[in-house]
């Protein structure tokens, strides 16, 4: 069971990125699913989370009406729309999967990717 992220880089200010998370191994369709970010130094801390069939979502106060989190079941993925990104974005992203919620917390997810780091220059 696996959960690979893609799509970081290097972006200027007020540039976008679409991060995708995608799981094989087995279907997540029922999983909620969460992004969460860590920046150097720093703890890992919440970004986006959606539950299972996509009609509910949850943002981070710094990530809201700039990110947009999204999912197929289809393609087993999940998806992190950023725009108007901000130096104080720059960490490295991680998403993960809960099979029983959508949290806020690290706490409760049981899968987890490797990390795509994501660097906003001003």
């Amino acid at each position: 069971v696996q959960l690979q992220a893609s799509g970081g880089g290097l972006v200027q200010a007020g540039g976008s990125l679409r991060l995708s998370c995608a799981a094989s191994g087995r279907s997540f369709s029922t999983y909620g699913k969460g992004w969460f970010r860590q920046a150097p130094g720093k703890e890992r801390e919440f970004v986006a989370a959606i539950n299972w069939s996509g009609g509910s979502t949850n943002y981070a106060d710094s990530v809201k009406g700039r990110f947009t989190i999204s999912r197929d079941n289809a393609k087993n993925t999940v998806y992190l729309q950023m725009n108007s990104l901000k130096p104080e974005d720059t960490a490295v992203y991680y998403c993960a999967a809960d099979r029983n919620r959508y949290g806020t917390t690290p706490t409760g997810y049981e899968y987890w990717g490797q990390g795509t780091l994501v660097t906003v220059s001003s």
